[in-house]
């Protein structure tokens, strides 16, 4: 006889905690094989596939396109064994994602739980269920658990709670298997604080009770948009870095008339095309050698400055999905050469969203080349828990003084901006005037190497 098996969102690493349904690559009915991708769900720093660990036909899926689930919840249920796919129970994947893995041996095998490093808070089932094919997916009341731990995986939903008083043995799960999602916390909130309105409306018009307000005369029309996914990640990183940084800016013209000559110089010898970027991020590299501070992070916990040995060297990237800071690691150690190689086939994958997580945390230094929007300055803000960040405008033709003479020279304005309690002012313009240096007159940083 088949049996079903319940297939969880694993632990996709990083610390993440949930995740949003992008696209299901299977329908209800489908024959999967093992490690087959099923969907495809955004996190907060990438978008993954979702490989399932079982073969079998699809019997249930859990949520809907657009749907965010916390780690651990069900994604789908396989039949395996059914004559339609051909395995049986004990098969399954011999790969290993972060979260789940079913490379053990047989008898081990059928022990181990899909979702078990997950500590969930939930007393359901086990994560494995065995039924009969037929089985179909029933939703299950919020348990009844005065005693008993709150159904709630979440460390953020149990924030949300704690933040505002909210007892979640009080609030009703609208999760699987009873779950607490963030929703069930948002919906127990503004039923909270109904109470507290409803008198003020009364008491302001007693005599009547229309049964909806009117807006007001022009108001304007409003479209709300759900901060989540990368749009999300990106405004939570940004308030925390205005909030906790006391960042300064500070900045500067250069002629960059010699650096677009040497470009130009080295991509007619014959090897790959180096990019102005590179060239730009050769210069970071060497200027935080001579200036560690900014190449740092801040433990206020500790009350300690951090100073970091390696350069992981973030630049920021706009896609479709929004703006994302992919990391070189070891800039420190490529040329010019290399840093091309690994933007391009960084900014590759940003734009057709296959950045892992990995490949979009741990920066210790970001360079913001914002010229390509055809701007020419800006006062960008850290890349928290980074120190600094490097902003290039664009490079056009301007009025200079030259040698003592007018002319038109190919200028940039450069800035920094930089974590005041790393360092002073006095770094800080050091940095930039030697980045501005290296730009007037590349050879200075033949010095460097």
């Amino acid at each position: 006889m088949a049996h079903v098996l319940e297939f969880k969102l694993p632990d996709l690493g990083e610390g993440l905690t949930e995740a949003e349904i992008v696209r299901w690559l299977v329908q209800v009915g489908d024959v999967v094989a093992i490690d087959q991708p099923v969907v495809e769900v955004e996190t907060a720093k990438a978008m993954v596939e979702v490989p399932c660990p079982y073969g079998g036909v699809v019997t249930a899926r859990f949520g809907e396109e657009g749907t965010e689930l916390p780690v651990g919840a069900p994604l789908l249920t396989v039949a395996v064994g059914a004559p339609a796919s051909g395995v049986t129970a004990d098969e399954g994947s011999g790969n290993v994602l972060v979260g789940y893995g079913t490379g053990a041996p047989p008898a081990r095998r059928r022990r181990v739980r899909p979702g078990e490093p997950i500590r969930s808070a939930v007393p359901a089932a086990p994560a494995v269920r065995l039924t009969t094919v037929d089985t179909t997916a029933v939703p299950v009341a919020a348990p009844e658990c005065p005693d008993g731990p709150v159904p709630v995986i979440s460390p953020l939903v149990r924030r949300l709670a704690r933040e505002n008083d909210l007892d979640l043995r009080k609030v009703h799960g609208s999760g699987p298997e009873g779950l607490i999602l963030r929703a069930d916390v948002e919906h127990a909130l503004r039923a909270a604080s109904a109470p507290v309105q409803a008198p003020r409306a009364v008491t302001a018009q007693p005599l009547a009770a229309p049964a909806a307000q009117p807006a007001p005369a022009g108001a304007p029309s409003a479209t709300r948009i759900p901060l989540r996914g990368v749009r999300g990640a990106v405004a939570d990183k940004l308030s925390r870095s205005r909030r906790e940084i006391p960042d300064a800016t500070c900045w500067v013209d250069a002629d960059a008339t010699e650096l677009m000559r040497t470009r130009a110089a080295l991509n007619t010898s014959g090897g790959p095309k180096i990019s102005v970027l590179a060239l730009l991020a050769r210069i970071c590299t060497a200027a935080l050698a001579r200036f560690p501070e900014l190449n740092s992070t801040v433990d206020m916990e500790a009350r300690e400055v951090v100073r970091l040995d390696q350069v992981h060297l973030g630049f920021a990237a706009q896609t479709e999905r929004g703006l994302v800071v992919p990391v070189v690691r070891d800039a420190h150690t490529r040329n010019a050469e290399s840093l091309g190689a690994e933007f391009a086939r960084l900014t590759e994958a940003a734009r057709t969203g296959t950045l892992t997580p990995g490949q979009l945390t741990g920066g210790t230094f970001t360079l913001n080349n914002y010229g390509v929007f055809g701007v020419d300055g800006s006062t960008p803000i850290i890349n928290h828990p980074e120190a600094a960040m490097l902003g290039v405008g664009r490079i056009v033709p301007k009025p200079w003084v030259h040698e003592g003479e007018l002319a038109v020279r190919q200028v940039v304005q450069l800035s920094l901006t930089f974590d005041h309690r790393v360092c002073d002012g006095g770094a800080a313009g050091g940095f930039l005037r030697f980045v501005a240096d290296c730009v007037e007159q590349p050879a200075v940083l033949l010095r460097t190497l």
